[in-house]
């Protein structure tokens, strides 16, 4: 990195300027070193290539924050002007301009090979609901859904049976032609898409009655997905190859399956593990036994030991979600809420009142600690 100026000073800033300033301070460096501006001066294209160095840094917030903290040092030794990892910069004299311009300069990065090599087909999305339990143990679904496929009748060229598309004469089969421009600062060469084979590259004379030239058609396609076991809301399966088809014998999109799991009246999840909040008789509370709790399995008999209170939390292990990686289930967790009755009868209060005057504070461990701490701290 030894020489290297510092790339504030090339773009005639100081460290604290903005982004608005750093993108005006660039085009106007940017405009005075252009080759094209500049001609054979091979001084004017060393310093074009050190301004767009220094603008490809300072406006990347984290490469411009790495830049503050350790200089040129902070960057690939590999240097400026190729496609480099960490801090290595790409650029292409030809295409920096085309915003400020409407076209590259110089007859601008040919981009002919982009628009008439092989395309690959545009992905496509479908949301599917599922239940708890599905989600949970996955399934196997149909789907139907109307999507463009190749061509049968063409097989994707858009031509008709016996002929096939010719290379446009216009721009020879580029796509793309040179349009020269007057400006001021002196004469420019824009590219654009050729308006004869629309960017193409190609003409199709005869095309395709069946497709009208476009070498797709829509369909309707039945397709099975396998939903694996552990997926969770807002996921997706991919199906490879079954998006839309792609151009110019280039490959198909990917269709992906989103999922959306609807909500379970007594589950609820956490990550691989079911949360399930039950219930229970002040009886039960406090004299513990058998109660019977819902699972995703079915119902399984678990024992709550007597004095159970509201909130508290039972494991039941092995009873969860399986993991979407494989390997074992999750646990599920259950809480539990005591149901203070609201509507007795003359018998059963008389018999909680005996209880509460034979009990006291003596077996509610909560209660007189509680009381014992407001006598601690307002006294009698």
């Amino acid at each position: 990195m030894a020489g290297k100026r510092d790339y504030y000073e090339v773009l005639g800033l100081g460290k604290g300027a903005s982004d608005a300033e750093i993108k005006k301070a660039f085009r106007s460096q940017a405009k005075k070193w252009h080759p094209d501006v500049n001609p054979g001066d091979k001084n004017a294209e060393a310093k074009f290539k050190e301004v767009n160095e220094a603008y490809d840094v300072l406006s990347d917030s984290q490469k411009r924050s790495r830049y503050d903290q350790f200089g040129h040092a902070g960057f690939d030794q590999n240097g400026f002007g190729g496609a480099h990892s960490a801090g290595g910069f790409d650029f292409d004299l030809g295409d920096i301009f085309e915003s400020f311009f409407g076209g590259g300069f110089g007859g601008g990065r040919s981009t002919s090979r982009s628009r008439t090599a092989p395309h690959r087909g545009a992905d496509l999305k479908y949301g599917m609901e599922l239940t708890f339990e599905e989600a949970a143990f996955g399934v196997e679904k149909e789907i139907t859904l109307t999507r463009n496929e190749r061509c049968p009748r063409c097989q994707g060229s858009g031509a008709k049976e016996g002929s096939s598309p010719t290379t446009c004469t216009v721009c020879g089969g580029a796509g793309q032609v040179q349009v020269r421009q007057s400006t001021l600062f002196g004469q420019f060469a824009t590219v654009k898409a050729c308006d004869a084979c629309r960017g193409e590259g190609r003409i199709i004379a005869n095309p395709c009655q069946q497709c009208a030239g476009s070498g797709k058609i829509k369909k309707a396609a039945t397709l099975k997905v396998t939903i694996p076991a552990g997926i969770d809301d807002g996921q997706s399966v991919a199906l490879r190859g079954e998006g839309e088809p792609g151009a110019r014998g280039g490959p198909n999109g990917d269709l992906f399956v989103a999922v959306r799991v609807k909500k379970h009246s007594l589950f609820s999840r956490d990550g691989v593990n079911v949360i399930c909040e039950m219930p229970i008789t002040f009886a039960q509370a406090a004299l513990g036994g058998d109660v019977d709790v819902p699972t995703l399995d079915g119902k399984v008999k678990y024992s709550i030991p007597e004095g159970t209170q509201t909130g508290a939390v039972f494991r039941l292990r092995g009873k969860g979600i399986p993991s979407l990686r494989g390997g074992a289930r999750g646990d599920q967790f259950v809480k539990t809420t005591i149901d203070v009755p609201k509507r007795l009868n003359e018998r059963q209060k008389r018999l909680l009142r005996e209880f509460a005057d034979a009990s006291g504070d003596e077996v509610h461990d909560m209660r007189k600690g509680f009381f014992e701490k407001m006598r601690q701290t307002f006294g009698r």
